[in-house]
């Protein structure tokens, strides 16, 4: 490992060949890849459906992959980041979402898609790796400022990816068209980062490889998102969903063991498990539930054709990105600038409880009111502001508690948490959507749709309590 004296050096020298000007919009463009590529596929599914000739629990695979990729790969990533330099392994993901997205554009095949789709999922990985390129490259003055607009603008990229499939698709359309447009986006990603990233020398390899670790944590992770996401095919009492649930489960146990007893981990346990950033995480999976049920539930609802189902207001996808997403997003990209600031003015634990108060609001008034468009472009404008702010905060309520050398992995767990959650949420809302129906169909029912609501803001309740007692947890700076 660098000794203090080099890494401070190593530290100064960052922070003076990198211009905040330019590398926070650089990250922010870097970042919203993340959300875009997952969102701006869940409408084509369908017509992923029809036009490869696929079944629908084949074509989940084009969910599933990536989430499966994303989920293996991120913390195996952030710590890369931290070892050899966060610009190099930057660059080599952007390089492998390429390739990605390339496979998915140049041959009409299943097989295929799933494999770039699994390629596509390591962009999850940018958000914890440009977290660690701001804190190399920028001061304690604007660290929090930027964190907080990196965030939130990664939040704004989901809206953006279904405004997005919105716009460019059309029914009939060859769905590849999206992924034409991803593959623009990250060659353009790409090209901004090369420039605009400054370079960072790691920790170096001293600290030796964790491959035991690795493989223990690639499998366990495997094995719980496979019960999550497949529950639903598999039936949640099936053998293959619990076999799969335990099996993810007790590899977990063993491989955190390993971690307490190898000189060299892979994931620090108390970058896991630590008083001083377990909150960060719970309140991570909390908001990931609340904000996928959001997205999700929504979407879904105000999609329904009212003549059949006697709720929702018949939307096709582009109605749906236009006139109801649209608005959330412009007031969302506003908040996540904004809660840049407020998170280097105020405590970010402070700034997420807030958040959290505000997404109650939201789920509240959804839950009560929602008979008349008005009302739901009104409670995705506030939901998006509890999203935005919340991610804003999040990745300020770890960097104060870790230290220079596990930015990168800690926030790789983070992003973990919040995949799980948003995981948990799509399996939650699809049961509810499939056990809660009209009498005699199969349709959901709008009870189905409130319930979920109220999911949300539960969830959104449970993070702001989580927030609110954060400062009692962290008792020091790193466990």
């Amino acid at each position: 490992m660098v000794t203090e004296r080099t890494a401070a050096t190593t530290d100064v020298t960052q922070r003076r060949s990198a211009s905040p000007a330019v590398l926070i919009p650089a990250m922010c463009l870097v970042v919203m890849i993340t959300a875009i590529m997952q969102t701006a596929v869940v409408p084509l599914m369908p017509a992923v459906v029809e036009q490869l000739d696929a079944g629908v629990g084949s074509a989940g695979w084009i969910i599933t992959a990536n989430l499966l990729a994303a989920t293996v790969s991120t913390p195996l990533l952030g710590r890369l980041a931290d070892r050899r330099g966060a610009r190099t392994v930057l660059l080599g993901v952007l390089a492998v979402v390429f390739v990605g997205s390339l496979l998915c554009v140049v041959w009409d095949s299943l097989p295929v898609l799933i494999a770039g789709r699994a390629l596509q999922g390591l962009s999850f990985a940018l958000f914890p790796i440009g977290v660690a390129v701001l804190r190399s490259a920028l001061g304690p003055r604007r660290l929090p400022t930027a964190l907080g607009i990196m965030s939130g603008m990664m939040s704004v990229g989901g809206g953006l990816g279904m405004i997005a499939a919105g716009l460019l698709y059309t029914d009939g359309d060859d769905y590849r068209e999206i992924f034409w447009l991803l593959v623009v986006l990250v060659v353009l990603a790409t090209v901004v980062a090369w420039f605009a990233v400054p370079r960072s020398a790691g920790t170096g390899s001293a600290d030796g490889s964790d491959l035991r670790g690795a493989v223990g944590l690639t499998l366990g992770l495997s094995g719980l998102l496979l019960a999550l996401a497949q529950g639903g095919t598999w039936g949640w009492l099936s053998v293959p969903t619990v076999g799969c649930a335990l099996f993810g489960v007790i590899v977990l146990l063993l491989w955190y063991r390993h971690e307490q007893r190898t000189e060299a981990p892979l994931v620090a346990p108390a970058l896991l498990t630590g008083m001083s950033v377990a909150p960060a995480h719970l309140a991570a999976f909390l908001v990931g539930i609340a904000m996928f049920v959001q997205f999700l539930a929504i979407t879904m609802f105000v999609q329904a054709d009212p003549q059949v189902a006697g709720y929702g207001f018949g939307a096709s996808v582009l109605e749906t990105s236009l006139f109801y997403l649209l608005p959330g997003q412009i007031v969302g990209m506003t908040t996540a600038v904004v809660s840049g600031f407020l998170v280097r003015r105020f405590r970010a634990d402070r700034i997420l409880a807030v958040a959290c108060g505000i997404g109650v609001c939201g789920f509240g008034f959804v839950v009560f009111f929602h008979d008349h468009t008005w009302q739901m472009i009104v409670a995705v404008a506030v939901l998006n502001v509890f999203v935005s702010a919340a991610y804003g905060a999040l990745p300020a309520m770890l960097v104060d508690h870790v230290p220079m050398q596990h930015t990168g992995v800690a926030n790789g767990i983070n992003a973990i948490a919040r995949t799980f959650g948003s995981s948990l949420a799509s399996a939650l809302v699809g049961s509810l959507l499939a056990t809660v129906t009209l009498a005699g169909s199969d349709l959901a029912s709008v009870q189905a749709y409130v319930a979920a609501f109220v999911v949300g803001g539960a969830t959104a309740l449970a993070a702001g309590l989580v927030a609110l007692s954060a400062r009692s947890w962290q008792i020091t700076k790193f466990d």
